[in-house]
């Protein structure tokens, strides 16, 4: 965007010499004779309109502190309505994570009924084997019946012993059918509790999700109407400052000006360039250091004079080159749960430290993301990647490429959203990533 400067004083004193000069040349050519043709002398402007033009230029560069302030403000609005897509989109992913854990739960309240009723079964059928057994046996004779029949003292013996194991068994059998019974009524109820559990988890997924997508559609628009005018006080504020060099008479200086512009991109252009080739250099040490051993994804040492900008051979390296736009923090109620690094899309994004990659693909205010459960527990997220390089359940290391930086999702500007979680949780319990990293011998400036 271009930047107006006001004409500095020594400037319009320059001016006025020369125009002094070429008043004096005029003077000193018509004193020569006439055998010389003098050009008429330029305009001499008045103090009014000298004044009427300083005025002017006064007017045009207040004009343009107004549209630059909102030109701001605008960009912050997007960025605040990009934040509470993040948040939306996190929200439903941990009702969503939620609904999985009812389903699993029901799944398992399933597998317990289906043992509990195996197990009645059983007990039925055993109690009809010993039935019949009974029967065969003649078991419809009583107990003193079979005692007095017997032929001896050594028969009554046998049969009184064989009487107390029957008894005995039935007992056994009864009791292990109660078990059966209570074990089933049990697996109903946790059946029937699990399932609800789950259908709530699923409305509840429903509803967060709902409200996300209703929330991004209204953000979109918002977003759209921002971009709109932000593109209409660009081009009033290019024209303003068109306005501002023409009422200074400095041709010339714009023409510096636009080379200066050229300049700065360039150089700008350069040292992102350096900054790609000293992240990708990084990433090989790394990526060599976790091949050969020497890189231990548990090191949090500072490591050498490299590993302020790369991690050196702590195992850990910085996420992709470029520019710190935006750092962790709160802002309008809701946390920025990472840092924003704004990259040309395109620029390859690293794994921070190795691991297993635990999801990939769609996610809600992300556009695309990449989830990696770190060898040290950790998980590191990285957002709105415009490819991606690796699968789920596939295993990284330090500095391999996983993804290039992207505009997806609720972006204003091509850039990497990067988040740690120590804990190992998935949607949850983020840190700033800065100092996190700064710990393991990667440094991140700009915040």
């Amino acid at each position: 965007m271009p930047q107006c400067r006001p004409a500095r004083p020594g400037r319009r004193r320059s001016v006025r010499a020369a125009l002094a000069g070429l008043l004096t040349g005029a003077v000193l050519l018509g004193t020569a004779g006439p055998a010389l043709a003098v050009p008429e002398p330029p305009p001499n402007p008045t103090d009014g309109q000298i004044a009427d033009a300083q005025a002017a230029q006064e007017a045009a560069a207040a004009e343009v502190g107004r549209l630059a302030a909102e030109v701001a403000a605008a960009e912050t609005e997007l960025e605040r309505l990009g934040l509470q897509a993040e948040a939306a989109g996190a929200a439903y992913l941990a009702a969503e994570e939620a609904l999985l854990q009812a389903q699993a739960a029901a799944d398992q309240a399933a597998a317990d009924l289906q043992s509990a009723t195996d197990a009645v079964e059983a007990a039925l059928g055993r109690i009809a084997g010993f039935a019949r057994e009974s029967y065969v046996d003649g078991a419809s004779m009583t107990t003193a019946a079979a005692l007095l029949d017997s032929a001896g003292p050594g028969e009554l013996v046998q049969r009184a012993a064989l009487l107390e194991f029957v008894a005995d068994t039935q007992v056994d059998v009864l009791e292990e059918l109660e078990v059966a019974r209570v074990r089933q009524a049990n697996a109903e109820s946790s059946a029937r509790v699990t399932r609800d559990a789950a259908a709530a988890a699923e409305d509840e997924a429903a509803a967060a999700k709902a409200a996300a997508d209703a929330q991004v559609a209204a953000q979109e628009g918002a977003v759209a109407t921002a971009e709109a005018n932000k593109a209409s006080l660009d081009q009033q504020l290019q024209a303003a400052q068109i306005q501002l060099l023409e009422l200074q008479g400095a041709r010339d200086a714009y023409q510096q000006w636009q080379q200066q512009k050229a300049a700065e991109e360039a150089a700008a252009a350069a040292a992102a360039a350096r900054a790609a080739e000293e992240a990708a250099a990084a990433a090989a040490a790394a990526r060599a250091a976790a091949s050969s051993g020497g890189g231990s994804s548990g090191s949090s040492g500072g490591g050498d004079t490299s590993a302020a900008a790369s991690g050196g051979g702590s195992g850990y390296v910085k996420p992709t080159s470029g520019r710190t736009s935006s750092c962790f923090g709160n802002r309008w109620g809701l946390l920025h749960a990472g840092v924003d690094i704004a990259a040309p899309i395109g620029t390859p994004i690293y794994a921070a430290t190795s691991g297993v990659v635990q999801r990939t693909g769609p996610a809600t205010g992300f556009g695309l993301a990449i989830y990696i459960r770190g060898d040290d527990g950790a998980i590191t997220v990285y957002g709105h990647v415009n490819a991606e390089y690796v699968d789920k359940g596939e295993r990284v290391t330090a500095g391999e490429v996983i993804a290039e930086v992207g505009n997806r999702g609720q972006s204003t500007g091509p850039h990497l959203h990067f988040e740690v979680h120590p804990g190992g949780v998935m949607y949850g319990g983020q840190v700033d990533p800065v100092p996190w990293l700064r710990a393991r011998g990667v440094a991140i400036s700009g915040c």
